[in-house]
């Protein structure tokens, strides 16, 4: 894999920025015009989709994105190691549709939630047929490390979705709207994706006579456990949805629905460091360099949990001025299911990594404990507090279970073989973020204040002001804490393009002298 870690980061962080975006624009833009009722509907689709492909995708986007990668001293290994997952992707989707179709046709659905989900079930149909492909070809870019390439695919995806479901949402097609919208972005964005793999590395091997040298028992060992262990962390992202579904009022589903979304803003970096790392380590990893990916996983942890508390800090302080903004007026009722969230969100944001970095070394017994343990909690949790609480229940339940995933990863990775907080400095992590908590709280409360802007509306001045002004103050105590030295923040801007990094690596380079430690780039380039 010729490329550095840092440029994979950036350019899935690039990607991931641009999804962001667009998901900030859409998201308002369905709730308002669907309601709170069907958006609830439509979010639950979603989750029952996401379990699905499960079983259908994840041995598939796991096992190539991490195979490919590795060198292994076989004939033609890459070329087979596609035609292996590509033939799999195939007869997994056949069988996954086909019991979709059977469950749908037979009513679970309609038992379970309305007779309205049958009609969105079939249409489900095309979504796991056109995502398994996609995400094929998206996985399998990433692990020839042509990052450059797969996360394009994932904008475009995303910017076919809502080009086509917005105007289909606001036209009165409602929920099979907004799913056909993400058949014909997933499908356009398979097409396209195996065509560029293609030119990269010929489909042909598909159709090509099995010569027996790859270590399937290996591979499909491995498939497995990833099935195991993505249900268990998938089921942390969506037992909460469907059960509320079941138990609670459609209207809250919406509006739990939407502080989720809120919540998961947090997630940003963690879920870009995830996605390169799981097959980036992985090669680190074949290569022996155990003593590397423990100061990979210690720096990265601390970085996790300053990014994360920050935004948890400034998402809780702006929450009552920015939610009925976003979501409009009717969406009050998100905000202290928002503010629950928060601090089990930041747990799980902490996990991310710790788990990739797991799965690259292809351990997965230990990830598999650990996320199962949580999932368990969370399992437990909202079967007892949803009958009893509703949203509110499903906030708590959720945001315990993902907090407790920091505890357990950490305790995996030390059983995996690397150590995440050997660098973590969490007392002084803690102890800003509750010293910079107060000025950003009190700036928000005073600039409450609310002022017009065009298209928008009415919009309080604090929006405007506390995110800026409220990350200088938190990297200004970090810095004082020691929770985060200077030299570490001139090495991040010195590898961002020009000017930024031209202005920053002379003074990368003085303080690096100044201190005798490595540069960035020495750090991660491989």
């Amino acid at each position: 894999m010729n490329r550095s870690l840092t440029s994979g980061i950036l350019t899935v962080a690039s990607g991931k920025f641009i999804t962001l975006f667009l998901g900030i624009i859409s998201s308002p833009l369905l709730y308002r015009w669907m309601g709170p009722a069907d958006y609830g509907a439509y979010a639950t689709v979603l989750s029952a989709h996401s379990i699905i492909m499960i079983f259908v995708s994840t041995a598939v986007a796991d096992g190539v994105r991490k195979y490919v990668a590795e060198e292994r001293s076989i004939d033609n290994w890459e070329r087979s190691v596609v035609g292996f997952y590509l033939r799999l992707a195939t007869l997994l989707v056949v069988i996954g549709s086909a019991i979709l179709g059977l469950l749908t046709y037979a009513g679970v659905f309609e038992f379970v939630w309305g007779p309205e989900f049958t009609r969105y079930s079939y249409v489900m149909i095309g979504m796991v047929i056109a995502s398994q492909y996609m995400m094929f070809a998206r996985k399998s870019l990433m692990g020839f490390g042509l990052e450059k390439y797969s996360e394009p695919l994932k904008v475009l995806y995303n910017v076919s979705f809502v080009v086509v479901a917005v105007p289909l949402v606001y036209y009165g097609y409602g929920v099979v709207g907004a799913l056909l919208g993400q058949v014909i972005a997933a499908g356009l964005a398979a097409v396209l994706g195996h065509v560029v793999l293609h030119f990269h590395q010929s489909l042909r091997s598909v159709f090509e006579r099995d010569t027996g040298t790859l270590p399937k028992r290996e591979m499909m060992s491995f498939n497995t456990l990833s099935i195991v262990l993505v249900f268990l962390l998938m089921s942390l992202y969506h037992v909460d949805v469907m059960m509320l579904q079941a138990l609670a009022n459609q209207d809250e589903v919406g509006h739990y629905k939407a502080a989720l979304v809120f919540a998961e803003f947090l997630w940003f970096a963690p879920i870009t460091l995830q996605t390169v790392f799981v097959h980036s380590t992985s090669e680190l990893w074949s290569k022996g360099e155990n003593e590397r990916v423990s100061r990979l996983a210690a720096k990265t942890t601390r970085y996790t949990f300053l990014l994360t508390a920050i935004m948890a800090i400034g998402m809780a302080a702006l929450a009552h001025d920015v939610v009925p903004v976003y979501w409009g007026a009717e969406s009050e009722p998100a905000v202290d299911p928002l503010l629950l969230l928060l601090p089990g969100a930041v747990g799980f944001a902490l996990a991310r990594p710790m788990l990739a970095i797991g799965q690259g070394k292809g351990e997965l017994r230990y990830p598999i404990i650990a996320t199962g343990s949580a999932a368990g909690i969370n399992v437990v949790l909202n079967t007892i507090l949803i009958p009893l609480y509703g949203m509110y229940g499903a906030a708590i339940a959720t945001s315990i279970g993902y907090g407790s995933m920091a505890i357990f990863h950490v305790w995996s990775a030390w059983q995996v073989g690397f150590d995440p907080v050997s660098d973590a400095r969490y007392a002084r992590v803690i102890a800003t973020g509750i010293v910079s908590a107060l000025p950003i709280f009190a700036l928000a409360n005073a600039l409450s204040a609310p002022i017009a802007v065009p298209v928008i509306g009415l919009v309080p001045i604090s929006t405007f002001v506390v995110p800026p002004v409220g990350l200088a103050l938190f990297v200004a105590i970090a810095v004082a804490f020691g929770a985060l030295d200077l030299t570490e923040i001139f090495r991040v801007l010195a590898q961002f393009p020009d000017p930024i990094g031209s202005k920053a690596r002379p003074v990368c380079r003085r303080l690096q002298n100044r201190d005798g430690e490595e540069t960035l780039s020495q750090y991660f380039k491989f």
